[in-house]
């Protein structure tokens, strides 16, 4: 699986709230959010599902991993999703572990998961 996902009974708004404060234990910070219902009815467009996308970024880690290679820096920030599907809050991301295997550099490999677990660790701690 390219992602992991963890479903929560709180509403989005909480789970977002849960999650960025899970988040500034670790000293990831959210650099942006992205509600993208809103973007796309204020083009026009029919979209009814709640769906927020969240850059995050431990900055400490985002240079470690640059100064290494800077091919990685094609994956920062990570991006974390927050959405509702059916009724049901979902907080995802698309595993760095996973992208950065295109890198083919195993010390960033390690730096990914590292950083993967630690991810991981805060969206289970926001369910």
């Amino acid at each position: 699986m390219f992602h992991y996902t963890v479903e929560t009974t709180q509403s989005v708004e909480e789970a977002m709230t849960t999650l960025e404060n899970n988040l500034k234990e670790e000293q990831f910070g959210v650099l942006w959010q992205f509600d993208i219902r809103n973007k796309l009815q204020e083009k026009g467009l029919d979209f009814d599902q709640t769906f927020h996308v969240l850059e995050v970024c431990n900055p400490k880690e985002a240079k470690n991993v640059l100064e290494k290679n800077l091919l990685a820096g094609y994956f920062l920030p990570c991006k974390m999703v927050v959405y509702d599907e059916n009724g049901t809050t979902k907080i995802g991301m698309p595993k760095p572990t996973s992208l950065i295997q295109m890198v083919e550099d195993e010390e960033i490999k390690k730096l990914a998961a590292d950083i993967e677990e630690r991810l991981i660790g805060c969206m289970d701690k926001s369910v």
